[in-house]
C-alpha cells in the first residue's frame, strides 16, 4: 500500500499547488504515479536476523536495507572507564545492489554516509545509562533505488530500539537508553516541484536535493542539502521542511508499528 501501508496522507496543499483552502491536489505525475506529497511503499519488519540482538528489514519502494544492532561489552579507548556506552554504525552497499557489480569496499562515499547514520543514532540514546558498552548497527544495502542512507537511519533506529529494550528487559541495563525515535527521508525540487521521498530517477534528476535526519518531536539532527543547479529561495526551502516534516510522522508511525511487531523477551 502507498503512502506508509495505511497510514494517513497529510496533504501540502496550500504549499505546493497554491490552491487556498480548496483541499485539491493539483494532478501531478511522478514516476511511479506518486502524489508530490506521497511516500513510495514502505515496510519494516522487524527481527528479519536471528542472531542480531536487535535487527530490521526496511523497504522504501524498490531499496532495500538490513539493519543488524550488535551488543558488546566494550567501548573505544577514549571512553574506556567512563561509565558510558558508545553508538556506532557501518554502511556498505553489497555488489549487486545496483545495476552493476561493485566492490566490497565502502569507498569515500560509504564512509561518509556511516558516519552520518552513527550520529544520527547517537542523537537517540543516552549513552550514560549504557553501562561501558558498545552498539554497533550495521546497514547493508542489498538493493538500491535512492534514498539509501535515509531508509538505513530509519530502519537503523528500529534495530538500535530493539537491542537496547532487550537489554533492559533482561535487566542488563537498569534504566531505558533510548530517549527519542529518529528517522530521516529525502525530499527535493524536481522541474521545480516539492518532491517527497525521491527515488533514484527522480533523485538523479533533482534540481535542489535534501535530505533530513528528525526526531519524532520535530527537530532537526542533520540537513544535507545543496542546489545541482539554480540556487533555491528561502520559499523553496521552507516548503521542503514542510515537507519533509509530513513524510516524518509517517516515518515515526510505522517505527512503532515495528516495535510492536516484535518479539520481546
Amino acid at each position: 500500500m502507498r503512502g506508509g501501508e495505511g497510514v494517513a496522507m497529510l496533504p501540502l496543499v496550500d504549499l505546493l499547488t497554491g490552491c487556498q483552502g480548496t483541499g485539491i491536489l493539483l494532478p501531478i505525475m511522478r514516476p511511479d504515479g506518486r502524489r508530490p506529497d506521497e511516500l513510495r511503499a514502505i515496510r519494516i519488519t522487524p527481527d528479519c536476523n536471528r542472531y542480531a540482538e536487535g535487527s530490521a528489514l526496511v523497504e522504501f519502494g524498490e531499496t532495500k536495507v538490513i539493519c543488524t544492532a550488535t551488543v558488546e561489552n566494550k567501548v573505544p579507548p577514549f571512553l574506556a572507564g567512563q561509565g558510558k556506552g558508545w553508538v556506532t554504525a557501518e554502511y556498505a552497499m553489497l555488489p549487486r545492489s545496483t545495476h552493476t557489480r561493485s566492490g566490497r569496499n565502502p569507498g569515500g562515499r560509504g564512509q561518509e554516509i556511516q558516519r552520518l547514520i552513527g550520529r544520527a543514532l547517537r542523537a537517540a540514546v543516552r549513552t550514560a545509562h549504557m553501562g561501558e558498552r558498545q552498539l554497533t548497527v550495521d546497514c547493508d544495502v542489498i538493493q538500491a533505488d535512492g534514498g539509501t542512507r535515509t531508509a538505513a537511519i530509519t530502519g537503523g533506529w528500529v534495530a538500535l530500539a530493539l537491542a537496547l529494550r532487550r537489554l533492559v528487559k533482561s535487566e542488563k541495563l537498569a534504566h531505558d537508553p533510548l530517549r527519542r525515535a529518529v528517522a530521516a527521508l529525502s525530499v527535493g525540487l524536481v522541474s521545480g516541484e516539492p518532491r517527497l521521498d525521491l527515488a533514484y530517477e527522480e533523485d538523479s534528476a533533482a534540481d535542489v536535493d535534501f535530505n533530513f535526519v528528525m526526531t519524532d518531536a520535530g527537530q532537526f539532527i542533520e540537513i544535507q542539502g545543496t542546489a545541482e543547479g539554480e540556487p533555491f529561495s528561502a520559499d523553496d526551502y521552507a516548503k521542503l521542511v514542510a515537507l519533509a516534516s509530513v513524510g516524518a510522522k509517517q516515518l515515526f508511525a510505522l517505527q512503532q508499528k515495528a516495535l510492536q511487531a516484535a518479539k520481546l523477551p
